[in-house]
């Protein structure tokens, strides 16, 4: 059963939303209609954000003017759920320090700085490596290249597979770690400990019961950092191409009336 927090919701069901690519583009904001869309959903049913970033990049996406994120959404989970708020509250967190100790988690660090310094790509950025609570993001051009950067390095990446040579790399490297790589976004890959992907947050809802989780997500094929929770039995899956088509699949399933 739904628990009291639900009970004023006509629908005992929770949808879970992916952040780049799904409701904003790349590391943009949130569209007013998307906003709009959201509110009104929620007023029917719980909703939840499921980010692979961390909660500061996902709060200056989504947030509007001075409100609380966390008083917009019944869910927030940052770095696919180890950073974790429900109605505001924050549930345990986990590290990815404490899994993998100093000592392995410094020669997976070095070995992907002097790789990617190897690497031969037409520009570099800064911020290559970046740790977050319970996962290593990587990016070969860096976190800080201008949009058109990202967009420009995309397409190299689709076409010259530099994201995924290096994964394939990692894993041969480093088979005992115990870790999945996942590709998202433009940019970058996550590195995280198996099980710790988006399907983390699933663990957390369990308590309500929810009838139906509705999941919407852009990286759903196999290898993106959606193909997980897109694809468990726990979830009905949406794959989406851009903001707009989450609107229009929001409008269709629940706000037809």
């Amino acid at each position: 059963m739904v628990s009291e927090a639900f009970s004023n919701r006509p629908l005992k069901k929770l949808c879970l939303f992916d952040v780049d690519g799904t409701l904003t583009p790349a590391r943009q904001s949130a569209s007013p209609e998307m906003i709009e869309t959201l509110a009104a959903v929620r007023k029917k049913l719980a909703i939840g954000f499921v980010g692979g970033s961390d909660l500061v990049k996902i709060t200056e996406q989504l947030q509007v003017g001075s409100e609380n994120i966390l008083d917009e959404f019944d869910y927030a989970f940052a770095e696919n759920g180890l950073t974790a708020y429900k109605l505001g509250k924050q549930l345990p967190s986990q590290s990815f320090i404490n899994f993998l100790g100093e000592e392995r988690y410094k020669k997976l660090v070095n070995f992907l700085l002097h790789y990617i310094a190897d690497l031969d790509i037409p520009i570099k950025r800064g911020t290559f490596l970046e740790f977050r609570r319970g996962m290593l993001n990587v990016s070969p051009i860096g976190r800080n290249a201008s949009i058109q950067e990202r967009n420009d390095f995309e397409l190299l990446d689709l076409k010259n597979g530099y994201r995924a040579t290096l994964v394939q790399t990692l894993k041969e490297k480093f088979p005992d770690y115990g870790l999945t790589y996942s590709i998202g976004g433009q940019i970058s890959f996550d590195v995280f400990p198996n099980g710790w992907d988006k399907t983390f947050a699933l663990g957390l809802v369990a308590d309500e019961q929810f009838e139906e989780i509705h999941f919407f997500g852009d990286k759903t094929y196999k290898g993106g950092n959606d193909y997980e929770i897109y694809t468990d039995p726990r979830t009905i899956g949406h794959a989406v191409k851009s903001p707009a088509d989450t609107i229009r699949i929001l409008k269709e399933l629940f706000l037809q009336d």
